[in-house]
């Protein structure tokens, strides 16, 4: 996938905002102003681009099992954050948007219930 394509999709999704909180180089993506996906954008310029991810902590032990290109969260939280390295052949363009679709759900989910709410009637 290409950042183009990553940065699309995310921002595709309902009630999703972009930013660079935390410096020039990370790209954050929220769902109402909570984090679900973020990426160093020198990563993709130097040809190894890498995602943070929420994931469910039972699902994230067994994809890093799986997967040699996803790791405990960067810089997150490793037990319910990962790095998926886009290096990793055998992450398609459909399950990354699958990881992003969980992130996604999960910090959705975690909203107060007004927050869903609004989320609902976008």
């Amino acid at each position: 996938m290409h950042i183009e394509a990553y940065r699309a999709y995310c921002i595709s999704k309902k009630g999703v905002t972009e930013a660079f909180p935390f410096n020039e180089d990370v790209l954050v993506f929220k769902v109402m102003g909570k984090m679900f996906a973020l990426s160093s954008l020198m990563k993709w310029e130097e040809g190894t681009p890498e995602i943070n991810l929420k994931c469910d902590p039972d699902w994230a032990r067994e994809l890093r099992e799986e997967y040699e290109g996803i790791q405990g969260g960067y810089h997150m939280s490793k037990k319910h954050w990962n790095t998926i390295s886009l290096s990793d052949t055998h992450i398609s363009d459909v399950f990354l948007q699958e990881l992003i679709d969980h992130s996604y759900d999960l910090i959705v989910a975690s909203l107060p219930k007004k927050d869903q709410k609004a989320l609902r009637s976008m």
